[in-house]
């Protein structure tokens, strides 16, 4: 079953979600990440300028095959375009159609009004289909 993870109270989403991916590539594991494509644009951005010394590789639908292929992160509407299973991460406001085929989700919350209502609608409808739901209070996290 797949683990869905709430990540809330963060100030910078965007650079919160840059360390995520750091982390999950650490691991040599594949991500797709999912969102509206304005957002998608400004974390394909921040991803170019998150770190001096190390390169985080992505790719966009927009990116050629072979960049695609050479990618272990995917950013694009469609988390099954880039052909992982392993993370799936959230910055969108829907449900991400084929969620529950991933090993992972990882919901990034919005620190605003919007972002944790619909947060609070996508924790229910997990809760519905009887997935069991973890929080991580980034309001707490020492992470630099």
């Amino acid at each position: 079953m797949t683990r869905i993870e709430f990540h809330f109270n963060t100030t910078e989403r965007l650079l919160h979600t840059c360390r995520l991916l750091r982390k999950a590539r650490a691991q040599d594991l594949r991500i797709a990440v999912v969102g509206a494509p304005a957002t998608l644009r400004q974390l394909d951005a921040e991803l170019w300028r998150f770190q001096d010394v190390a390169f985080l590789g992505h790719c966009t639908p927009e990116s050629s095959p072979e960049v695609q292929e050479a990618s272990a992160i995917g950013l694009g509407p469609d988390p099954l375009l880039w052909g992982t299973k392993e993370v799936l991460v959230n910055l969108g406001d829907e449900v991400p159609g084929g969620f529950d085929g991933f090993e992972r989700l990882i919901e990034i919350v919005s620190n605003d009004e919007h972002g944790k209502a619909q947060a609070r609608l996508r924790w229910k409808h997990y809760k519905s289909l009887g997935f069991d739901l973890v929080q991580h209070d980034l309001s707490k996290s020492t992470e630099p």
